[in-house]
């Protein structure tokens, strides 16, 4: 009931901004250009189930190697259950594997549903979200900050963004009744 509840408000703020921005004249996204913002905006069903099941997991506590929402997620453990679950993408089980595969795009091609990989002491990649839209990605980082939850694009995940992929999601119909399968390059 509770992650319900925090579902219903971080879609209302999600939301919110969209409406406030729309209101100033601001409606576009600083780097996008209108088809990106249209896919921000309205992403396809694959993207949407994929998005909700995310969210559903707002709350569920870090644990490293973590797989499940009944036990905990680590961060690579958190996106491969989204992917499985929501779509029939099987991940790896490594923030960097998962780095490795999919389509390589650029920060300003971000559209909801990618995914971005942070690095911190090491060149190499260590962590992993999946992008919301709005410069907000949803994680889970440690035990620290409560589990899976939306950061901003921004600050400190800025300093430390080291890329982003995307994955053809399958078309609605098949997300409807998904298969599990390697990820498309």
């Amino acid at each position: 009931m509770t992650a319900r509840i925090i579902l219903l408000v971080c879609l209302l703020l999600l939301n919110s901004s969209i409406l406030a921005a729309e209101q100033a004249g601001q409606d576009r996204q600083p780097g996008f250009n209108d088809a990106d913002q249209s896919a921000v905006e309205n992403p396809p069903d694959a993207t949407q189930s994929l998005l909700q099941l995310a969210l559903d997991q707002i709350g569920v506590s870090y644990r490293r190697g973590g797989i499940s929402p009944e036990t905990g997620f680590d961060c690579s453990g958190f996106v491969r259950y989204v992917f499985d679950q929501a779509v029939g993408v099987m991940l790896p089980h490594s923030a960097r594997a998962i780095s490795e595969a999919g389509k390589h795009i650029k920060l300003t091609e971000l559209h909801p549903g990618d995914l971005v990989f942070f690095h911190f002491k090491h060149r190499t990649v260590s962590h992993v979200g999946i992008y919301l839209g709005n410069n907000q990605f949803i994680h889970d980082a440690s035990n620290r900050t409560g589990g899976v939850r939306i950061s901003n694009l921004t600050g400190y995940w800025a300093r430390h963004f080291k890329l982003a992929r995307r994955f053809d999601l399958p078309s609605e119909q098949s997300s409807k009744n998904p298969e599990p399968g390697i990820p498309v390059s």
